[in-house]
């Protein structure tokens, strides 16, 4: 959020320095989870996974003292106050936003385990409650933004096609790509029986080219279409699902599960810079830090919706499969690759979200005196 900021916009000079800013912004998020990823299964193997919990306690501490030192200082502003405090937020869209996403995410982790809990009274209340409120936030921030008073996520972002669209794209790419982290390495362990370690190990040749693609698309960028790239690497991305969906488990690592670790995040890694850089192209620059909070926002919100419906989807067509055991490798493998056909679909329906919507974005990151 801080990045596209107005104090990005003014730190930062347009063109390709903010361009391969973007990327590796992208690109050390890459990096930290390959570096989790090994380590985790490490530490699995060895010292046990309580451990985990005090290095990442550390690092924190690390990137806290870093931030102190290496953020520049921020400009002048008018001093906080009370009122100003209670006048400029809108508290009541939070309360809105917050109870309606919390009491969904309460509901779709219920839902996870069995999806027959959703009948019962408690779930089944708060998950209309949660619909409900869905309806309530737009007519009242639409209700603030006429009046001219503080909106939490003013209607009138969603009336730009290409933010719109770059939304709904990570909101479903997003959700594959976590997904498929979950199942694949699901797959590893509980189909294939290998170890923790062995499992993390099979997630390095995507990492690494998720780094390396996210650096040259910030280098790159500005030299062709946006909605070429996006559409292109989503379509890319669609075969990665697809390869796990026909997958057999005796094959070869490198017959297709290879091929499908190095596709799947080709569409997240592109889709995070080029939307980073449409954002500040489209709005101004006052606007760039609540669209960037949305569009996070947007982006967390996909990968819990898209982990819980798989979940369920896989639950269910395992307790549906004919084999009598079913925590057997072939049970869950039913399960599993039926979640692989719908991270296939959710992907081509990724691709049909850019051609509609980016279908008037041009270039972007372009220098701008």
């Amino acid at each position: 959020m801080i990045l596209v900021s107005r104090e990005a916009y003014y730190y930062v000079p347009n063109g390709k320095t903010r361009n391969v800013g973007f990327s590796f912004l992208g690109a050390g998020q890459v990096l930290g989870f390959c570096i989790g990823l090994v380590l985790g299964g490490v530490l699995i193997e060895t010292v046990g996974w309580r451990i985990g919990y005090y290095i990442c306690g550390g690092v924190h501490v690390i990137a806290l003292a870093l931030a102190c030192w290496v953020l520049p200082e921020d400009r002048k502003r008018e001093a906080t106050s009370w009122q100003r405090l209670y006048s400029d937020i809108d508290w009541v869209g939070a309360i809105i936003a917050s109870s309606c996403l919390g009491l969904l995410s309460y509901v779709l982790a219920s839902v996870t385990g069995s999806s027959s809990s959703i009948k019962e009274p408690l779930n089944a209340t708060l998950m209309t409650l949660a619909v409900v409120l869905v309806p309530g936030f737009v007519l009242w921030v639409g209700r603030q933004e006429r009046h001219g008073k503080p909106a939490l996520i003013p209607n009138s972002l969603w009336k730009i096609p290409a933010f719109t669209a770059v939304c709904l794209m990570v909101l479903l790419s997003w959700g594959v790509m976590n997904s498929m982290e979950y199942f694949v390495s699901l797959f590893y362990q509980e189909v294939q029986e290998l170890s923790a370690l062995q499992a993390s190990l099979r997630f390095v040749p995507g990492l690494l080219v998720g780094f390396s693609l996210n650096v040259a698309t910030g280098l790159l960028v500005h030299k062709f279409p946006a909605n070429y790239l996006v559409i292109i690497s989503t379509l890319l991305c669609a075969g990665s699902p697809l390869l796990m969906a026909l997958i057999n488990p005796k094959w070869s690592y490198w017959y297709a599960a290879f091929w499908s670790m190095v596709l799947y995040p080709v569409s997240a890694d592109v889709l995070f810079t080029i939307s980073s850089l449409i954002i500040v192209d489209v709005f101004p620059a006052k606007t760039h830090a609540l669209a960037g909070a949305v569009f996070n926002t947007v982006a967390q919100f996909g990968t819990s919706l898209g982990i819980a419906i798989m979940a369920v989807v896989a639950s269910n067509v395992t307790r549906d499969s004919g084999d009598p055991d079913k925590d057997s490798p072939a049970a869950l493998m039913e399960g599993y690759r039926v979640t692989f056909w719908l991270g296939f679909g959710g992907m081509l329906l990724t691709v049909a979200v850019g051609v509609v919507g980016l279908r008037k974005a041009g270039k972007v990151g372009l220098k701008r005196e």
